[in-house]
């Protein structure tokens, strides 16, 4: 073929060559065409040309080809993405929970932490109110193993970014994925990296860890993240107790939270019942619920909405004992805790708990007065005990945990005062202890009262001179006589006499920490200087009143967290002091509140025994007693509540001053006998030592004192 560009003429209309349309086929049966095409097989017409704007058009072999290319893309990019997309640790907020803190009968005393949430098994939800949720969210989610449903996501992210409204368009599995892994925002990306984590859990988890998991991490209004504080948010009682009405309207609040909630906002009960409906049909098509039922159920109108259950009141003073047991006792320790999700049973009694806290606001806060500046500086603190058991049924750490942190109940920095004699006196009787003269010390030995005695030892005088209340000289006086009038010159020698460091063994049997400030082995000790805590005296006295068995008090019942239970030390109890000693004190005690400073307490109605304290410089008054079943101490305490400074009560409650034997003993005497007024009064059982008796101290000689004859006559001077 020539090099040479070859030129052709247009073909002839009259015969030269075929007109248009009647096309002859050539000798190999082709069609001729243009020059430079091959030929077309007979019966095939030739294909227009495309032109002007129809040129812009593409063909449908070219978007049949664009579409298929775009499907391998977006195959290997999903694929991509599967590989490449992990499934994520859990997000803070979802693992986040609250330690619950409970009443012994399981009632709710506080939670802490920023989130209400409360992880449950999948167990303990009742399977009416499984189904009521799967009504509402997901009716196919066991039936079905798709973890997304593709076209609810289509059309969810297309309204998304036409921006007709954001919507859900998500099973149950990425609902979990959302709430678990990843956040609340709305995005077509969020969307796509859901659905793949969905999938992959889909594959890793069992249906029921993905519905255990959703239930624990769903919203439902209220401050309530999880079914179980739902529960309590909505009806005060545990996920376990839910009837199907009340696990149905719970199951719509996930669809609108806050719109739903028919009690804040009445106006959308219509709707609120009508998405209630909706769940109960559902229940009913799925065979979850029988026509009948559905037909007896009534709309379940939740409780009022309460104020988030935060720290004040009592609450946070509860709580920081609590952690503060459990630390000390080595269950948990403070960074444990603070993960949250434990739920800690408490040995308190709400009912004594509420006694307490009344008899505090009718005895002492109630007289309180704003035109009285000494009483801005009145605290009070509490603690009450059972003897045989040791647990504590009632704390009262001050007015209000969020105006005052520190707990009045546990804080050792103020004098017990005369509320530490009784110790002197059971350790005489523990060590057979005697006088300087030789004679065995009983409630019935006769010392010398007198005002400023010098106390004397082994070796002579001390340069220890204590002064009695009010500097009343009271001669020779029997020590029973002594512990009513809470004699100072007399109790101080007793401690000189029995050893100041066996007075202070003893304290630490009964229950007084070792670590004490200020309880220093020295004849002051029987003066209270110790600066013991309230529950620690309460321990103590506990402890007399158990006849001298100690184990410790208990705070704690049970813990747990995810259902699992915590192992707690079991309580063991010794004979920390014999019984005829503490049953000596017990009795002797008994007098002070039938003849001596205590007699306020008898308002209590029933056999009981107590001792009146005063710290120096009148900064603090105390009562503890007990009867046989409920040991407690009260104490009202000064303090500046700006500079946190001890402060004397002189003036306070319009009183010129305040003594152990006046607000303390009625306020203690008001709570025990609510405290045990369902309870049938008894008597106490004592097994007192040798010499004890009252009967013993009948002599009496010509100036009217009393002793036991001759042994007046040789009593200290």
């Amino acid at each position: 073929m020539s090099d040479e560009p070859q030129s052709w003429a247009p073909r002839d209309s009259s015969g030269a060559g075929a007109s248009p349309g009647n096309d002859r086929p050539t000798a190999s049966g082709e069609q001729p065409g243009k020059p430079g095409e091959p030929g077309r097989k007979p019966g095939r017409k030739a294909r227009p040309r495309r032109t002007g704007w129809r040129r812009a058009i593409p063909t449908w072999r070219m978007t049949l080809g664009t579409l298929a290319g775009l499907v391998v893309l977006l195959g290997a990019g999903i694929f991509a993405a599967y590989r490449l997309v992990d499934i994520p640790a859990a997000n803070a907020a979802a693992t986040a929970q609250s330690n619950v803190y409970l009443y012994s009968d399981g009632s709710v005393i506080a939670r802490d932490g920023d989130v209400n949430r409360e992880k449950v098994k999948l167990s303990q939800v009742p399977p009416t109110v499984q189904h009521a949720v799967l009504a509402a969210e997901d009716r196919d989610f066991y039936s079905d193993d798709r973890a997304v449903d593709v076209k609810a996501m289509i059309r969810a992210g297309w309204n998304t970014v036409t921006g007709k409204g954001k919507q859900g368009g998500s099973t149950i599995t990425q609902q979990y994925v959302k709430n678990y892994y990843l956040g609340q925002e709305r995005t077509v990306l969020r969307k796509a990296k859901e659905a793949i984590i969905a999938v992959k859990l889909n594959r890793e988890e069992t249906k029921d860890q993905i519905f255990e998991g959703y239930l624990n991490t769903s919203y439902f209004g209220r401050n309530a993240y999880g079914i179980q504080a739902a529960s309590q948010a909505y009806y005060g009682k545990n996920v376990e107790e839910l009837t199907t009405a009340e696990g149905a309207y719970l199951a719509s609040l996930l669809n609108a939270p806050s719109a739903y909630d028919v009690v804040a906002h009445p106006d959308s009960r219509p709707a609120a019942q009508r998405r209630w409906n909706y769940v109960l049909n559902g229940m009913v098509k799925e065979r979850w619920l029988t026509a009948a039922e559905r037909a007896t159920t009534r709309f379940p109108t939740p409780g009022e909405a309460k104020p988030p259950n935060g720290l004040s009141g009592q609450r946070g003073y509860i709580v920081q004992a609590v952690e503060d047991y459990l630390n000390r006792r080595g269950i948990l320790d403070p960074k444990t805790l603070a993960t949250g999700g434990y739920r800690i049973t408490t040995t308190l009694d709400k009912a004594k708990q509420d006694a307490f806290v009344k008899a505090v606001t009718d005895n002492v806060m109630s007289k309180t007065s704003s035109d009285r500046a000494a009483d801005r500086n009145v605290r009070v603190g509490g603690a009450s005990i059972v003897p045989e058991t040791g647990k504590v049924v009632a704390l009262y750490g001050g007015i209000d945990y969020t105006k005052q942190y520190v707990s009045n109940a546990t804080r050792r920095d103020y004098q017990v005062g005369s509320v530490f004699k009784p110790f002197v006196l059971t350790s005489a009787v523990v060590n057979d202890s005697t006088t300087q003269d030789g004679r065995r010390i009983t409630p019935n030995t006769v010392y010398d009262g007198t005002n400023k005695r010098t106390v004397v030892g082994v070796q002579g005088s001390t340069d220890y001179a204590p002064a009695n209340e009010d500097d009343v000289d009271y001669g020779d006086i029997t020590v029973r006589i002594a512990t009513d009038k809470s004699v100072n010159s007399v109790y101080a020698q007793m401690a000189q006499d029995v050893g100041p460091a066996k007075v202070r063994e003893t304290a630490i049997a009964l229950g007084i920490p070792a670590d004490t400030p200020d309880l220093t082995a020295a004849p002051s000790i029987a003066l209270g200087t110790a600066n013991a805590s309230v529950l620690d005296m309460a321990e103590a006295y506990a402890t007399l009143a158990d006849h001298g068995r100690h184990g410790g008090h208990v705070l704690v019942e049970k813990v747990t967290k995810d259902g699992a239970e915590i192992e707690l030390p079991e309580r063991t109890t010794e004979q920390a002091v014999s019984r005829e000693a503490a049953d000596t004190t017990t009795a002797v005690l008994r007098s002070v509140v039938e003849g001596g400073t205590g007699t306020a307490a008898q308002t209590v109605g029933r056999p009981a025994v107590g001792k009146t304290g005063t710290a120096e410089e009148d900064r603090a008054a105390w009562f503890a007693g007990y009867t046989p079943d409920l040991a407690s101490v009260v104490a009202v305490m000064g303090q500046n509540p700006d500079t946190g400074a001890q402060t004397p009560l002189y003036g306070a409650l319009g009183l010129a001053r305040v003594n152990g034997g006046g607000v303390p003993a009625e306020t203690w005497a008001a709570y025990t006998e609510a405290a045990l007024r369902s309870s049938p009064s008894t008597e106490f059982d004592l097994q007192t030592a040798p010499g004890s008796d009252e009967e013993d101290e009948l002599l009496v000689d010509e100036n009217g004192r009393r002793g036991h004859g001759p042994v007046l006559l040789l009593g200290p001077r």
